[in-house]
């Protein structure tokens, strides 16, 4: 039993984790190359996409902007371009336009960089075709850049707290009433218990003395 619950609070840990991972704000130094408005067939994949009355297309098949970016290693990272609208996770973007136009303004080249912050969430997955969605987009002074994220530490210090008084709320509960309560009931299976002792006592008391009553008239043997 100890590795199955060591199992079941290992998934919950994965699981929440992998949640706040996909779902808080991330940041990225990058160069962006150059932008595109796509045409792309949603399809199992549709829980990494935008909801399709953000953009106002249907929900198979919708154009979205793209930006087009590569890291200061050199490795190539595309960003969606969507608006979150007042839908899941709540980060109220309805300026994708507005952004689109600033990574147009932003491009550069390998010989004169202009280096950019972008903020975004969600994943890049080549295989299930899942792109993070960027927010915003800024210019910063070069790659080396340190980016704190404050939103970020605010969120899960939060969460840390509520996750703690929880905890606390649930320890008091306990202490004040399923203790008690499991201590009543083993007092009263206990007693139960001593009653059903008592009557097996007093059962076998009565047989015995029925029996004795009922060998006083059996015949005795002659001397």
């Amino acid at each position: 039993m100890r590795y199955v619950k060591w199992t079941l609070w290992l998934a919950v840990i994965l699981l929440v984790g992998s949640f706040l991972h996909y779902n808080l704000p991330q940041h990225d130094i990058v160069r962006i190359v150059g932008t595109e408005n796509r045409r792309v067939d949603i399809g199992e994949n549709s829980l990494f996409w935008s909801r399709a009355e953000v953009g106002m297309t249907n929900s198979t098949s919708r154009d979205v902007f793209f930006i087009n970016a590569v890291t200061p290693g050199g490795s190539p990272m595309e960003y969606r371009n969507e608006d979150t609208g007042w839908g899941w996770p709540p980060y109220f973007k309805i300026d994708s336009f507005g952004l689109q136009t600033r990574a147009k303004d932003l491009v550069s080249t390998p010989a004169d960089p202009v280096w950019v912050e972008v903020t975004h969430y969600g994943w890049r997955n080549k295989f299930f075709t899942i792109f993070p969605n960027a927010v915003s987009a800024k210019r910063v002074a070069g790659p080396d850049v340190t980016v704190i994220p404050w939103v970020s530490i605010v969120i899960l210090l939060v969460l840390a707290f509520l996750l703690f008084m929880l905890r606390r709320m649930w320890m008091q509960f306990r202490e004040r009433m399923i203790d008690p309560a499991m201590v009543r009931a083993e007092l009263a299976f206990d007693r139960v218990d001593s009653g059903v002792d008592d009557m097996r006592a007093g059962a076998k008391g009565i047989w015995g003395r029925l029996r004795a009553w009922l060998d006083s008239w059996k015949s005795k043997p002659k001397r």
